[in-house]
């Protein structure tokens, strides 16, 4: 199985963002400007924050924090929101996902402004989501003409899922789907699981964004798949994905493993969006 680096294709795109915020400073223009927010104290939510603020910080995007605590009412979330929404000095909000269960997500994040929304989630949507940006760098890693392919996607977000099947569209690449809950159901099953794991077989390319660990083994692989896996799992200090790593060794397609695949590029592709809202606004 051939690795598709993702650390190097995020060096790659943060070179990309820093030669270009290098090149605006020299015309005369200020730093770009990312808002993060972040509600509670969990440990994962901080750390994924920190490295987005260094990485930003390596590239010339300035980033401000602003701590919400997840005792405090919705309101003030709401509040904020609307706030950065009017800062013109502000041009990407990022609300660090996932929010304590008081705080309502499909309310709150929609009211960014889709001009300011890099992380994709508003409806009206100018930028695609990092995620999506990512698998995209991916599957062009391995340089296989995709028109007419296949793909299945694990999925646990119906958002996700859609935005993920009208990507892939646009390449004509076909998409069949199962949520994580209703593979759960299936793997009881020993029929229907074998009729899935068939399925699954016939595809080119294999995405899954689950967060169950190792749960697709080589069943579900045959020898020339791409596999995307997005899923994070942490078992005993050791991060693991969604796809049984030891199980593709012997095939001849790719993988991005866990850690080291989609997670550097999904960083580097919030920055480039990031750019990419700045440069909207100085354009117009």
């Amino acid at each position: 199985m051939q690795i598709i680096d993702g650390k190097k294709i995020a060096d790659r795109i943060n070179n990309g963002i820093a030669r270009d915020v290098f090149s605006l400073l020299n015309r005369g223009y200020r730093h770009p400007h990312l808002a993060i927010v972040l509600v509670g104290e969990r440990e994962d939510s901080k750390l994924y924050t920190s490295l987005k603020e260094k990485n930003a910080k390596e590239v010339g995007i300035d980033t401000s924090l602003y701590l919400i605590d997840e005792n405090d009412d919705e309101k003030k979330l709401i509040d904020m929101i609307n706030f950065l929404n009017n800062d013109d000095s502000i041009d990407g909000i990022l609300v660090q996902l996932p929010l304590p269960k008081k705080f309502n997500t499909d309310k709150i994040l929609p009211l960014i402004e889709s001009s300011k929304d890099v992380d994709g989630f508003n409806a009206d949507k100018l930028f695609y989501s990092p995620v999506i940006l990512a698998t995209k760098y991916s599957l062009e890693e391995s340089k296989i003409n995709y028109q007419n392919k296949k793909a299945f996607l694990f999925f646990n977000s119906d958002i996700f899922k859609n935005e993920m099947k009208n990507f892939l569209n646009k390449f004509q690449i076909s998409l069949e789907a199962v949520s994580g809950k209703d593979l759960n159901k299936i793997i009881t099953d020993k029929n229907e699981i074998q009729k899935l794991q068939n399925k699954v077989k016939q595809c080119n390319i294999v995405i899954s964004a689950m967060g169950q660990a190792e749960v697709i083994t080589a069943d579900f692989l045959n020898n020339d798949m791409v596999i995307v896996d997005i899923g994070i799992t942490k078992i005993d200090k050791k991060v693991k994905g969604d796809v049984k790593f030891l199980d593709t060794k012997e095939l001849k397609g790719y993988i991005t493993p866990v850690p080291g695949g989609i997670g550097p590029m999904t960083v580097a592709c919030l920055l480039k969006n990031v750019l990419q809202a700045y440069l909207l606004k100085v354009e117009k």
